[in-house]
Protein backbone atom coordinates (compact mmCIF):
# COMPACT_ATOMS: atom_id res chain seq x y z
CA UNK A 1 0.00 0.00 0.00
CA UNK A 2 1.28 3.67 -0.85
CA UNK A 3 -0.14 7.04 -0.03
CA UNK A 4 -0.49 9.69 -2.91
CA UNK A 5 1.33 12.69 -0.67
CA UNK A 6 -0.13 15.39 -3.59
CA UNK A 7 -3.87 13.91 -3.61
CA UNK A 8 -3.73 12.91 0.01
CA UNK A 9 -5.31 9.37 -1.31
CA UNK A 10 -4.23 5.76 -0.26
CA UNK A 11 -2.93 3.72 -3.34
CA UNK A 12 -3.83 0.18 -2.28
CA UNK A 13 -4.75 -3.30 -3.68
CA UNK A 14 -8.89 -4.22 -4.12
CA UNK A 15 -8.71 -6.68 -1.58
CA UNK A 16 -7.25 -4.53 1.08
CA UNK A 17 -9.63 -1.75 -0.05
CA UNK A 18 -11.60 -4.53 1.14
CA UNK A 19 -10.55 -5.21 4.22
CA UNK A 20 -10.19 -1.42 4.90
CA UNK A 21 -14.18 -1.04 4.22
CA UNK A 22 -15.20 -4.13 6.47
CA UNK A 23 -13.16 -2.34 9.24
CA UNK A 24 -15.29 0.79 9.24
CA UNK A 25 -18.32 -1.03 9.37
CA UNK A 26 -17.40 -3.10 12.61
CA UNK A 27 -16.52 -6.11 11.29
CA UNK A 28 -14.58 -8.39 13.74
CA UNK A 29 -15.75 -11.80 12.35
CA UNK A 30 -15.88 -13.08 9.03
CA UNK A 31 -17.70 -16.73 8.18
CA UNK A 32 -16.01 -18.89 4.68
CA UNK A 33 -13.90 -20.56 2.88
CA UNK A 34 -10.57 -19.86 0.14
CA UNK A 35 -10.63 -20.97 -3.35
CA UNK A 36 -8.83 -19.88 -6.03
CA UNK A 37 -10.72 -16.96 -7.01
CA UNK A 38 -10.95 -15.45 -3.28
CA UNK A 39 -7.20 -15.98 -2.40
CA UNK A 40 -6.15 -12.42 -2.79
CA UNK A 41 -8.76 -11.60 -0.34
CA UNK A 42 -7.72 -14.25 1.50
CA UNK A 43 -4.21 -12.87 1.83
CA UNK A 44 -5.29 -9.70 3.24
CA UNK A 45 -6.56 -11.55 6.56
CA UNK A 46 -2.67 -11.76 7.72
CA UNK A 47 -2.45 -7.89 7.80
CA UNK A 48 -5.67 -7.17 9.42
CA UNK A 49 -7.90 -7.07 12.74
CA UNK A 50 -10.89 -8.99 11.51
CA UNK A 51 -11.12 -12.98 12.68
CA UNK A 52 -11.99 -15.48 10.11
CA UNK A 53 -13.46 -18.49 10.77
CA UNK A 54 -13.04 -21.33 8.38
CA UNK A 55 -16.60 -23.51 8.16
CA UNK A 56 -16.84 -26.42 6.34
CA UNK A 57 -18.97 -25.95 3.64
CA UNK A 58 -20.15 -22.47 2.20
CA UNK A 59 -24.03 -22.81 2.78
CA UNK A 60 -23.01 -23.15 5.89
CA UNK A 61 -20.73 -20.18 6.20
CA UNK A 62 -23.93 -18.15 4.98
CA UNK A 63 -26.36 -19.63 7.85
CA UNK A 64 -23.81 -18.66 10.24
CA UNK A 65 -23.38 -15.01 9.07
CA UNK A 66 -26.90 -15.08 9.31
CA UNK A 67 -27.11 -16.50 12.42
CA UNK A 68 -24.90 -13.41 13.76
CA UNK A 69 -27.21 -11.03 11.68
CA UNK A 70 -30.06 -12.01 13.13
CA UNK A 71 -28.75 -11.94 17.04
CA UNK A 72 -26.73 -9.01 16.41
CA UNK A 73 -28.93 -6.67 14.11
CA UNK A 74 -25.63 -6.04 12.28
CA UNK A 75 -25.07 -7.89 8.80
CA UNK A 76 -23.38 -10.89 9.32
CA UNK A 77 -20.16 -11.60 6.29
CA UNK A 78 -19.69 -14.56 4.84
CA UNK A 79 -16.89 -15.21 2.06
CA UNK A 80 -16.66 -17.66 -0.61
CA UNK A 81 -15.42 -18.30 -4.41
CA UNK A 82 -16.00 -18.67 -7.52
CA UNK A 83 -18.47 -20.79 -9.16
CA UNK A 84 -19.01 -24.26 -7.08
CA UNK A 85 -18.58 -22.06 -3.80
CA UNK A 86 -20.95 -19.24 -4.93
CA UNK A 87 -23.44 -21.63 -5.69
CA UNK A 88 -22.97 -23.13 -2.46
CA UNK A 89 -24.09 -20.10 -1.24
CA UNK A 90 -26.83 -19.37 -2.56
CA UNK A 91 -29.24 -21.62 -0.17
CA UNK A 92 -28.20 -19.80 2.82
CA UNK A 93 -28.51 -16.44 0.98
CA UNK A 94 -32.02 -17.63 0.24
CA UNK A 95 -32.79 -18.12 3.22
CA UNK A 96 -31.52 -14.73 4.95
CA UNK A 97 -34.31 -12.81 2.03
CA UNK A 98 -37.34 -15.22 3.19
CA UNK A 99 -36.24 -14.03 6.93
CA UNK A 100 -35.39 -10.19 6.43
CA UNK A 101 -32.13 -11.09 7.10
CA UNK A 102 -29.24 -8.41 7.20
CA UNK A 103 -26.47 -10.68 5.73
CA UNK A 104 -22.87 -9.49 2.96
CA UNK A 105 -21.93 -12.32 0.76
CA UNK A 106 -18.80 -11.66 -0.53
CA UNK A 107 -17.59 -14.27 -3.51
CA UNK A 108 -14.67 -14.30 -5.77
CA UNK A 109 -15.10 -14.06 -9.47
CA UNK A 110 -12.70 -15.30 -12.50
CA UNK A 111 -11.00 -11.84 -13.96
CA UNK A 112 -13.26 -9.43 -15.85
CA UNK A 113 -11.47 -10.31 -18.91
CA UNK A 114 -12.91 -14.33 -18.79
CA UNK A 115 -16.81 -13.30 -17.34
CA UNK A 116 -18.83 -14.87 -20.07
CA UNK A 117 -16.12 -17.16 -21.79
CA UNK A 118 -17.11 -19.89 -19.25
CA UNK A 119 -13.93 -20.08 -17.44
CA UNK A 120 -12.67 -22.55 -14.96
CA UNK A 121 -15.33 -22.27 -11.83
CA UNK A 122 -17.16 -19.26 -13.97
CA UNK A 123 -20.95 -19.07 -12.59
CA UNK A 124 -22.89 -15.75 -13.16
CA UNK A 125 -23.62 -15.34 -9.04
CA UNK A 126 -25.06 -12.20 -9.68
CA UNK A 127 -28.16 -13.65 -12.19
CA UNK A 128 -28.82 -16.33 -9.75
CA UNK A 129 -28.66 -14.60 -6.83
CA UNK A 130 -30.44 -11.35 -7.99
CA UNK A 131 -34.05 -12.90 -7.15
CA UNK A 132 -33.16 -13.60 -3.59
CA UNK A 133 -31.18 -10.56 -2.50
CA UNK A 134 -31.80 -6.98 -1.67
CA UNK A 135 -29.29 -5.65 -4.18
CA UNK A 136 -25.97 -7.61 -6.02
CA UNK A 137 -22.58 -5.66 -6.81
CA UNK A 138 -19.93 -6.41 -9.18
CA UNK A 139 -17.19 -3.94 -8.67
CA UNK A 140 -15.18 -3.71 -12.21
CA UNK A 141 -12.57 -1.28 -10.82
CA UNK A 142 -10.81 -1.72 -7.43
CA UNK A 143 -11.82 2.04 -6.86
CA UNK A 144 -15.01 0.48 -6.61
CA UNK A 145 -14.96 -1.56 -3.88
CA UNK A 146 -15.08 0.81 -0.91
CA UNK A 147 -18.37 2.41 -2.40
CA UNK A 148 -19.65 -0.95 -2.83
CA UNK A 149 -19.21 -2.17 0.47
CA UNK A 150 -20.56 1.06 2.18
CA UNK A 151 -23.44 0.87 0.24
CA UNK A 152 -23.83 -3.04 0.62
CA UNK A 153 -24.50 -2.59 4.24
CA UNK A 154 -26.70 0.22 4.29
CA UNK A 155 -28.93 -1.26 1.94
CA UNK A 156 -28.12 -4.80 4.23
CA UNK A 157 -29.83 -3.66 8.12
CA UNK A 158 -32.19 -0.53 6.89
CA UNK A 159 -35.72 -0.78 5.98
CA UNK A 160 -36.58 -4.21 5.66
CA UNK A 161 -33.14 -6.06 6.13
CA UNK A 162 -32.06 -8.51 3.85
CA UNK A 163 -28.45 -10.07 2.44
CA UNK A 164 -26.55 -8.11 -0.74
CA UNK A 165 -23.96 -9.81 -2.43
CA UNK A 166 -20.63 -7.84 -3.34
CA UNK A 167 -19.02 -10.29 -6.51
CA UNK A 168 -15.55 -8.95 -7.26
CA UNK A 169 -13.49 -10.50 -10.34
CA UNK A 170 -9.71 -11.71 -9.46
CA UNK A 171 -8.35 -9.16 -11.34
CA UNK A 172 -10.22 -6.30 -9.51
CA UNK A 173 -9.17 -7.90 -6.13
CA UNK A 174 -5.24 -7.38 -7.34
CA UNK A 175 -5.36 -4.24 -9.17
CA UNK A 176 -4.32 -1.07 -7.24
CA UNK A 177 -5.84 2.10 -7.61
CA UNK A 178 -6.40 5.75 -5.07
CA UNK A 179 -9.13 4.57 -3.10
CA UNK A 180 -11.47 7.23 -1.08
CA UNK A 181 -13.94 5.45 1.68
CA UNK A 182 -17.12 8.04 1.39
CA UNK A 183 -18.78 8.40 4.86
CA UNK A 184 -21.86 10.58 3.08
CA UNK A 185 -23.34 8.62 -0.51
CA UNK A 186 -26.73 8.64 -2.30
CA UNK A 187 -28.00 5.11 -3.99
CA UNK A 188 -30.88 6.62 -6.30
CA UNK A 189 -34.15 4.66 -6.11
CA UNK A 190 -33.85 3.44 -2.78
CA UNK A 191 -35.76 5.33 0.06
CA UNK A 192 -36.45 3.04 2.82
CA UNK A 193 -39.93 4.13 4.79
CA UNK A 194 -39.44 4.86 8.35
CA UNK A 195 -41.38 7.39 9.50
CA UNK A 196 -45.75 6.36 9.63
CA UNK A 197 -48.28 8.38 9.10
CA UNK A 198 -49.99 9.73 12.10
CA UNK A 199 -53.51 9.93 10.86
CA UNK A 200 -53.55 5.97 9.81
CA UNK A 201 -52.19 5.35 13.16
CA UNK A 202 -55.07 7.90 14.77
CA UNK A 203 -57.07 5.22 12.70
CA UNK A 204 -55.65 2.25 13.67
CA UNK A 205 -56.63 3.48 17.26
CA UNK A 206 -60.18 4.16 17.01
CA UNK A 207 -60.36 0.55 15.12
CA UNK A 208 -58.75 -1.12 18.15
CA UNK A 209 -61.10 0.48 20.34
CA UNK A 210 -64.52 0.17 18.71
CA UNK A 211 -63.26 -3.37 18.63
CA UNK A 212 -64.92 -5.69 20.85
CA UNK A 213 -62.49 -8.70 20.35
CA UNK A 214 -59.26 -7.53 19.40
CA UNK A 215 -56.13 -9.42 19.04
CA UNK A 216 -52.35 -8.41 18.22
CA UNK A 217 -50.88 -10.40 16.08
CA UNK A 218 -47.15 -10.07 15.93
CA UNK A 219 -44.45 -11.21 13.25
CA UNK A 220 -41.01 -11.11 12.87
CA UNK A 221 -40.53 -7.75 12.16
CA UNK A 222 -41.54 -6.83 15.55
CA UNK A 223 -38.38 -8.71 16.34
CA UNK A 224 -36.60 -7.12 13.84
CA UNK A 225 -37.33 -3.44 14.91
CA UNK A 226 -36.79 -4.84 18.79
CA UNK A 227 -39.80 -3.63 19.61
CA UNK A 228 -40.38 -5.61 22.56
CA UNK A 229 -41.40 -3.13 24.96
CA UNK A 230 -43.43 -1.28 22.82
CA UNK A 231 -45.56 -4.24 21.92
CA UNK A 232 -46.11 -5.38 25.35
CA UNK A 233 -46.78 -1.78 26.58
CA UNK A 234 -49.88 -1.81 23.94
CA UNK A 235 -51.09 -5.20 24.62
CA UNK A 236 -51.03 -4.17 28.65
CA UNK A 237 -52.47 -0.76 28.25
CA UNK A 238 -55.57 -2.26 26.09
CA UNK A 239 -55.83 -5.69 27.52
CA UNK A 240 -55.19 -7.03 24.03
CA UNK A 241 -54.42 -11.15 23.60
CA UNK A 242 -51.52 -10.96 21.89
CA UNK A 243 -50.81 -14.09 19.09
CA UNK A 244 -47.50 -14.57 16.77
CA UNK A 245 -46.62 -15.95 13.86
CA UNK A 246 -43.54 -18.78 14.13
CA UNK A 247 -41.30 -15.90 12.66
CA UNK A 248 -42.56 -13.40 15.32
CA UNK A 249 -42.31 -16.33 18.75
CA UNK A 250 -40.41 -14.76 21.17
CA UNK A 251 -41.90 -10.73 20.47
CA UNK A 252 -43.78 -11.42 23.11
CA UNK A 253 -43.18 -13.27 26.91
CA UNK A 254 -44.58 -16.70 26.29
CA UNK A 255 -45.78 -16.68 30.14
CA UNK A 256 -47.21 -13.17 29.98
CA UNK A 257 -51.18 -13.54 30.97
CA UNK A 258 -52.01 -11.97 28.05
CA UNK A 259 -49.90 -14.48 25.33
CA UNK A 260 -51.36 -16.91 23.72
CA UNK A 261 -48.40 -18.19 21.43
CA UNK A 262 -48.30 -18.80 17.79
CA UNK A 263 -51.10 -19.23 15.21
CA UNK A 264 -50.80 -21.64 12.01
CA UNK A 265 -50.17 -24.74 10.94
CA UNK A 266 -49.01 -25.82 13.80
CA UNK A 267 -49.62 -23.05 16.35
CA UNK A 268 -51.32 -23.25 19.91
CA UNK A 269 -54.89 -24.86 19.86
CA UNK A 270 -55.42 -21.66 22.12
CA UNK A 271 -53.95 -19.06 19.41
CA UNK A 272 -55.86 -20.52 16.69
CA UNK A 273 -58.96 -20.73 18.30
CA UNK A 274 -59.32 -16.98 19.71
CA UNK A 275 -58.32 -15.75 16.27
CA UNK A 276 -61.22 -17.22 14.83
CA UNK A 277 -63.51 -15.67 16.90
CA UNK A 278 -61.55 -12.04 17.10
CA UNK A 279 -63.37 -8.91 15.32
CA UNK A 280 -60.04 -6.91 14.40
CA UNK A 281 -56.79 -7.88 14.61
CA UNK A 282 -53.18 -5.25 14.97
CA UNK A 283 -51.05 -7.33 12.71
CA UNK A 284 -47.76 -6.23 13.40
CA UNK A 285 -44.62 -7.10 10.91
CA UNK A 286 -46.31 -9.77 9.36
CA UNK A 287 -46.30 -11.03 5.88
CA UNK A 288 -49.92 -13.25 6.53
CA UNK A 289 -47.94 -16.58 5.27
CA UNK A 290 -50.22 -19.23 4.66
CA UNK A 291 -48.19 -21.23 6.96
CA UNK A 292 -49.39 -18.72 10.04
CA UNK A 293 -53.34 -18.01 8.74
CA UNK A 294 -54.68 -20.88 6.48
CA UNK A 295 -56.59 -19.98 3.45
CA UNK A 296 -56.24 -16.30 3.00
CA UNK A 297 -59.85 -15.82 2.24
CA UNK A 298 -61.43 -17.32 5.74
CA UNK A 299 -58.65 -15.88 7.50
CA UNK A 300 -59.88 -12.09 7.13
CA UNK A 301 -64.05 -12.74 6.30
CA UNK A 302 -64.86 -12.07 9.61
CA UNK A 303 -61.60 -9.46 10.49
CA UNK A 304 -61.10 -6.27 10.39
CA UNK A 305 -57.65 -5.89 10.14
CA UNK A 306 -54.82 -3.20 10.75
CA UNK A 307 -51.45 -4.01 9.06
CA UNK A 308 -48.38 -2.24 9.86
CA UNK A 309 -45.09 -3.07 8.41
CA UNK A 310 -41.80 -1.10 7.18
CA UNK A 311 -42.58 -2.83 3.76
CA UNK A 312 -45.05 -0.81 1.87
CA UNK A 313 -45.12 -3.79 -0.83
CA UNK A 314 -46.25 -6.07 2.24
CA UNK A 315 -49.48 -4.30 2.53
CA UNK A 316 -52.31 -6.00 0.72
CA UNK A 317 -50.20 -8.64 -0.82
CA UNK A 318 -51.74 -11.42 0.56
CA UNK A 319 -54.75 -9.98 2.89
CA UNK A 320 -56.62 -7.00 2.47
CA UNK A 321 -56.27 -4.24 4.64
CA UNK A 322 -58.62 -1.73 6.34
CA UNK A 323 -55.91 0.42 7.75
CA UNK A 324 -52.49 0.30 6.60
CA UNK A 325 -49.74 1.66 8.79
CA UNK A 326 -46.41 1.74 6.72
CA UNK A 327 -43.01 2.40 8.70
CA UNK A 328 -40.78 0.86 11.25
CA UNK A 329 -43.40 -0.63 13.28
CA UNK A 330 -41.25 -0.24 16.71
CA UNK A 331 -41.55 3.57 15.73
CA UNK A 332 -45.33 3.10 14.32
CA UNK A 333 -46.36 1.73 17.81
CA UNK A 334 -44.20 4.67 20.00
CA UNK A 335 -46.85 6.79 18.10
CA UNK A 336 -49.53 4.43 19.11
CA UNK A 337 -49.05 4.73 23.00
CA UNK A 338 -48.13 8.09 23.12
CA UNK A 339 -51.49 8.89 20.95
CA UNK A 340 -53.44 6.54 23.40
CA UNK A 341 -51.80 7.95 26.67
CA UNK A 342 -52.82 11.34 25.06
CA UNK A 343 -56.59 10.41 25.11
CA UNK A 344 -56.06 8.89 28.24
CA UNK A 345 -57.25 5.62 27.12
CA UNK A 346 -56.42 2.30 29.27
CA UNK A 347 -58.53 -0.78 30.11
CA UNK A 348 -57.34 -1.56 33.63
CA UNK A 349 -60.43 -3.94 33.99
CA UNK A 350 -60.98 -7.32 32.66
CA UNK A 351 -63.10 -7.10 29.63
CA UNK A 352 -65.11 -9.81 29.08
CA UNK A 353 -63.32 -10.84 26.13
CA UNK A 354 -59.96 -11.05 28.10
CA UNK A 355 -61.95 -13.25 30.61
CA UNK A 356 -62.97 -15.51 27.53
CA UNK A 357 -59.27 -15.68 26.55
CA UNK A 358 -58.40 -16.49 29.93
CA UNK A 359 -60.65 -19.59 30.23
CA UNK A 360 -59.60 -20.48 26.46
CA UNK A 361 -56.40 -20.51 27.57
CA UNK A 362 -57.02 -22.71 30.99
CA UNK A 363 -58.74 -24.88 29.02
CA UNK A 364 -56.42 -25.77 26.80
CA UNK A 365 -53.79 -26.28 29.09
CA UNK A 366 -56.00 -28.75 31.26
CA UNK A 367 -57.03 -30.42 27.52
CA UNK A 368 -54.61 -30.76 25.10
CA UNK A 369 -53.65 -34.60 25.06
CA UNK A 370 -49.60 -35.36 24.92
CA UNK A 371 -47.23 -38.17 24.02
CA UNK A 372 -48.14 -40.57 26.97
CA UNK A 373 -44.58 -41.92 27.41
CA UNK A 374 -41.77 -40.76 29.53
CA UNK A 375 -39.57 -39.36 26.69
CA UNK A 376 -42.53 -37.44 24.80
CA UNK A 377 -41.59 -33.91 23.05
CA UNK A 378 -43.48 -32.04 24.94
CA UNK A 379 -41.85 -32.99 28.37
CA UNK A 380 -38.47 -32.96 26.86
CA UNK A 381 -38.91 -29.65 25.68
CA UNK A 382 -40.11 -28.57 28.82
CA UNK A 383 -37.40 -29.80 30.66
CA UNK A 384 -34.94 -27.91 28.80
CA UNK A 385 -36.77 -24.77 29.39
CA UNK A 386 -36.88 -25.52 33.06
CA UNK A 387 -33.01 -25.99 33.17
CA UNK A 388 -32.36 -23.16 30.68
CA UNK A 389 -31.36 -19.33 31.45
CA UNK A 390 -34.17 -17.23 30.08
CA UNK A 391 -31.57 -15.08 28.03
CA UNK A 392 -29.82 -18.15 26.28
CA UNK A 393 -30.11 -17.91 22.76
CA UNK A 394 -32.07 -20.64 20.59
CA UNK A 395 -32.00 -22.03 17.67
CA UNK A 396 -34.12 -24.91 15.47
CA UNK A 397 -33.51 -26.86 12.83
CA UNK A 398 -36.35 -27.46 10.40
CA UNK A 399 -38.90 -30.26 11.10
CA UNK A 400 -40.98 -31.55 13.45
CA UNK A 401 -39.05 -30.94 16.40
CA UNK A 402 -39.11 -27.23 14.91
CA UNK A 403 -43.15 -27.17 15.72
CA UNK A 404 -42.39 -29.18 18.44
CA UNK A 405 -40.51 -25.99 19.72
CA UNK A 406 -43.11 -23.87 18.72
CA UNK A 407 -45.98 -25.78 20.59
CA UNK A 408 -43.61 -26.37 24.32
CA UNK A 409 -41.08 -24.09 24.22
CA UNK A 410 -41.86 -20.82 26.05
CA UNK A 411 -39.75 -17.82 24.87
CA UNK A 412 -39.71 -15.96 28.08
CA UNK A 413 -36.70 -13.04 27.23
CA UNK A 414 -38.25 -11.45 23.47
CA UNK A 415 -35.68 -11.77 21.00
CA UNK A 416 -34.14 -14.99 22.07
CA UNK A 417 -35.42 -17.48 19.65
CA UNK A 418 -34.77 -18.01 15.67
CA UNK A 419 -35.74 -20.22 13.46
CA UNK A 420 -35.77 -20.96 9.52
CA UNK A 421 -39.11 -19.99 8.79
CA UNK A 422 -39.86 -18.19 5.06
CA UNK A 423 -37.80 -21.04 3.24
CA UNK A 424 -37.54 -23.69 6.24
CA UNK A 425 -33.78 -24.58 5.17
CA UNK A 426 -33.30 -28.18 6.78
CA UNK A 427 -29.46 -27.30 8.09
CA UNK A 428 -30.13 -23.94 9.36
CA UNK A 429 -30.11 -24.37 12.83
CA UNK A 430 -26.47 -25.66 14.02
CA UNK A 431 -24.54 -23.74 11.99
CA UNK A 432 -26.79 -20.14 12.46
CA UNK A 433 -26.54 -21.26 16.49
CA UNK A 434 -22.49 -20.92 15.74
CA UNK A 435 -23.01 -17.33 14.44
CA UNK A 436 -25.53 -16.59 16.90
CA UNK A 437 -22.49 -17.74 19.52
CA UNK A 438 -20.03 -15.36 17.87
CA UNK A 439 -22.20 -12.30 18.35
CA UNK A 440 -23.38 -13.17 22.09
CA UNK A 441 -20.30 -15.43 23.38
CA UNK A 442 -21.30 -14.93 26.95
CA UNK A 443 -24.78 -16.51 26.87
CA UNK A 444 -25.54 -20.32 26.17
CA UNK A 445 -26.80 -20.74 22.72
CA UNK A 446 -28.96 -24.17 21.79
CA UNK A 447 -29.90 -25.60 18.51
CA UNK A 448 -33.23 -27.49 18.86
CA UNK A 449 -32.56 -30.02 16.14
CA UNK A 450 -33.74 -33.66 14.28
CA UNK A 451 -31.82 -36.16 13.33
CA UNK A 452 -32.60 -35.72 9.53
CA UNK A 453 -31.69 -31.75 9.59
CA UNK A 454 -28.71 -31.78 11.89
CA UNK A 455 -27.07 -34.97 9.15
CA UNK A 456 -27.21 -32.31 6.91
CA UNK A 457 -24.96 -29.08 8.60
CA UNK A 458 -23.01 -31.49 10.90
CA UNK A 459 -19.73 -31.28 9.96
CA UNK A 460 -19.83 -27.62 11.43
CA UNK A 461 -18.85 -29.21 14.63
CA UNK A 462 -15.08 -28.94 13.33
CA UNK A 463 -15.72 -25.17 12.88
CA UNK A 464 -17.34 -25.15 16.68
CA UNK A 465 -14.47 -27.44 18.30
CA UNK A 466 -11.21 -26.03 16.32
CA UNK A 467 -12.67 -22.28 16.74
CA UNK A 468 -13.69 -22.51 20.29
CA UNK A 469 -16.90 -22.13 20.11
CA UNK A 470 -19.39 -24.39 22.60
CA UNK A 471 -22.79 -24.36 21.35
CA UNK A 472 -25.33 -27.26 22.54
CA UNK A 473 -27.22 -29.63 19.56
CA UNK A 474 -30.24 -30.81 21.36
CA UNK A 475 -31.23 -33.71 18.98
CA UNK A 476 -34.60 -35.12 19.12
CA UNK A 477 -33.86 -38.26 17.28
CA UNK A 478 -36.76 -40.41 16.18
CA UNK A 479 -34.21 -41.84 13.64
CA UNK A 480 -36.73 -40.57 10.76
CA UNK A 481 -37.39 -37.62 8.28
CA UNK A 482 -39.73 -36.61 10.76
CA UNK A 483 -42.37 -34.36 9.14
CA UNK A 484 -42.29 -35.90 5.92
CA UNK A 485 -43.08 -39.41 7.64
CA UNK A 486 -46.14 -37.58 9.25
CA UNK A 487 -47.44 -36.71 6.01
CA UNK A 488 -47.11 -39.93 5.04
CA UNK A 489 -48.98 -41.17 7.45
CA UNK A 490 -51.60 -38.38 7.15
CA UNK A 491 -51.87 -38.30 3.96
CA UNK A 492 -50.48 -41.34 2.00
CA UNK A 493 -51.65 -43.99 3.50
CA UNK A 494 -48.89 -45.21 5.31
CA UNK A 495 -46.63 -45.30 2.61
CA UNK A 496 -43.19 -44.63 4.01
CA UNK A 497 -41.46 -44.00 1.39
CA UNK A 498 -37.43 -42.62 1.74
CA UNK A 499 -37.84 -41.09 5.92
CA UNK A 500 -35.81 -44.29 7.26
CA UNK A 501 -32.58 -42.86 8.97
CA UNK A 502 -31.64 -46.36 10.22
CA UNK A 503 -30.42 -45.03 13.14
CA UNK A 504 -26.84 -43.65 11.41
CA UNK A 505 -24.96 -42.22 12.40
CA UNK A 506 -24.45 -42.72 16.00
CA UNK A 507 -24.37 -39.21 17.08
CA UNK A 508 -22.60 -39.54 20.05
CA UNK A 509 -19.73 -41.09 18.61
CA UNK A 510 -19.60 -38.44 15.80
CA UNK A 511 -19.13 -36.04 18.28
CA UNK A 512 -16.19 -37.69 19.90
CA UNK A 513 -15.11 -38.23 16.91
CA UNK A 514 -14.83 -34.22 15.75
CA UNK A 515 -13.61 -33.35 19.53
CA UNK A 516 -17.11 -32.47 20.70
CA UNK A 517 -18.81 -33.74 23.86
CA UNK A 518 -21.59 -36.45 23.09
CA UNK A 519 -24.05 -37.74 25.21
CA UNK A 520 -26.89 -39.93 24.82
CA UNK A 521 -30.21 -39.44 26.92
CA UNK A 522 -32.80 -41.72 27.50
CA UNK A 523 -34.57 -41.02 30.54
CA UNK A 524 -35.72 -37.78 32.22
CA UNK A 525 -32.90 -37.90 34.97
CA UNK A 526 -30.68 -38.60 32.09
CA UNK A 527 -31.76 -35.58 30.18
CA UNK A 528 -31.91 -33.68 33.46
CA UNK A 529 -28.08 -34.38 33.69
CA UNK A 530 -26.86 -33.86 30.31
CA UNK A 531 -28.44 -30.38 29.85
CA UNK A 532 -27.10 -29.64 32.83
CA UNK A 533 -23.43 -31.12 31.86
CA UNK A 534 -23.60 -29.22 28.53
CA UNK A 535 -24.73 -25.74 29.94
CA UNK A 536 -20.96 -26.31 31.91
CA UNK A 537 -19.32 -27.35 28.99
CA UNK A 538 -16.46 -25.32 27.54
CA UNK A 539 -16.71 -27.41 23.60
CA UNK A 540 -19.46 -28.04 21.90
CA UNK A 541 -21.44 -30.50 22.76
CA UNK A 542 -24.01 -32.98 21.21
CA UNK A 543 -27.45 -34.24 23.54
CA UNK A 544 -29.07 -37.25 21.53
CA UNK A 545 -32.47 -38.15 22.85
CA UNK A 546 -34.31 -41.09 21.06
CA UNK A 547 -37.74 -40.56 20.45
CA UNK A 548 -41.09 -42.61 19.59
CA UNK A 549 -40.98 -42.03 15.85
CA UNK A 550 -44.88 -42.57 15.48
CA UNK A 551 -45.39 -39.11 17.31
CA UNK A 552 -47.19 -36.78 15.42
CA UNK A 553 -47.17 -32.81 16.09
CA UNK A 554 -50.50 -31.85 16.85
CA UNK A 555 -52.87 -29.51 16.72
CA UNK A 556 -52.50 -29.71 12.84
CA UNK A 557 -54.05 -27.23 9.92
CA UNK A 558 -53.99 -29.28 7.15
CA UNK A 559 -52.90 -26.93 3.59
CA UNK A 560 -56.18 -25.49 2.08
CA UNK A 561 -57.47 -25.40 5.36
CA UNK A 562 -58.77 -22.64 7.54
CA UNK A 563 -57.72 -21.73 11.46
CA UNK A 564 -60.82 -23.21 12.44
CA UNK A 565 -59.97 -26.59 10.71
CA UNK A 566 -57.09 -27.28 13.44
CA UNK A 567 -56.82 -31.34 13.95
CA UNK A 568 -56.49 -31.75 17.63
CA UNK A 569 -54.64 -35.18 19.17
CA UNK A 570 -57.08 -37.74 20.13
Amino acid sequence: MAIDLENKMEIMKGAKALMVALEKEGVKEVFGLPGGANLPMYDEFSRCNIRHILTRHEQSAAHMADGFGRVSRKPGVCFATSGPGATNILTGIATAQADSSPMIAVTGQVPVAMIGKDAFQESDIIGMANPVVKYAFQPRSASEIPLAVRKGFYIAETGRPGPVLIDIPKDVQTNESEMTFPDEFKIQGYHPWTDPDIIHVEKAIGMLLNAEKPVILAGGGTIISSAFAELQTIAEFLMIPVVTTFKGKGAFPENHPLSLGPIGMHGHAEANRIMTEADCVLAIGTRFSDRSVGTFEDFEKKLKIIHMDVDPAEIGKNQTTNVAVVGDVRASLRIMIKMLMQKAVEKTDETTWFKHVKETKEYWKENLKLHPGEMGAAKILRKLRELLPHQSIVTTEVGQHQMWASLFFDVIQPGTFFSSTGLGTMGWGFPAAIGAKVAKPDVPVVDIAGDGSFAMTENSLATAVLEDIPVIVFILNNSTLGMVAQWQRTFYERRMIGVDQGQCPDYVKLAESYGAQGIRAQSMDELDKAIKTALSSEVATVIDIPIDPEEDVLPFVAPGTSLADMVLPS
